[in-house]
């Protein structure tokens, strides 16, 4: 059995799951269990992180994104995060080089 931390969909997430991230934080502030939920649901299992924190941090300490209110909610914390200003900018700028690469890639595979 092949090893799933080489594999070609373990390298893609960990490619873009900050540009994820951001683009679910774009529709509205989200809590860290609620983004990994959204993830799976919209991809059908296929898009899951399993350490999604340290994304979340380092997209935090990059200006991207801010965490914002902290509510208890059954003995739990959910720190809400929320994108910045900055962190749009990046979004945009990171589509538009994920669109290049795309676009790219799809026209090495035409014929394979």
């Amino acid at each position: 059995m092949a090893d799933q931390s080489h594999s070609f969909i373990s390298y893609y997430k960990r490619a873009t799951s900050p540009l994820v991230v951001l683009l679910l934080l774009q529709e509205r502030p989200m809590y860290g269990y609620e983004i990994s939920t959204e993830m799976a649901n919209r991809s059908n299992g296929l898009f899951t992180i399993v350490v999604l924190y340290p994304v979340l941090y380092r997209l935090e300490s990059q200006g991207y994104i801010e965490a914002g209110q902290t509510e208890v909610i059954e003995g739990r914390a959910r720190t809400y995060y929320q994108i910045t200003e900055a962190g749009k900018k990046y979004l945009k700028q990171s589509l538009a080089e994920y669109r290049e690469m795309d676009k790219f890639l799809k026209g090495l595979t035409k014929n394979g």
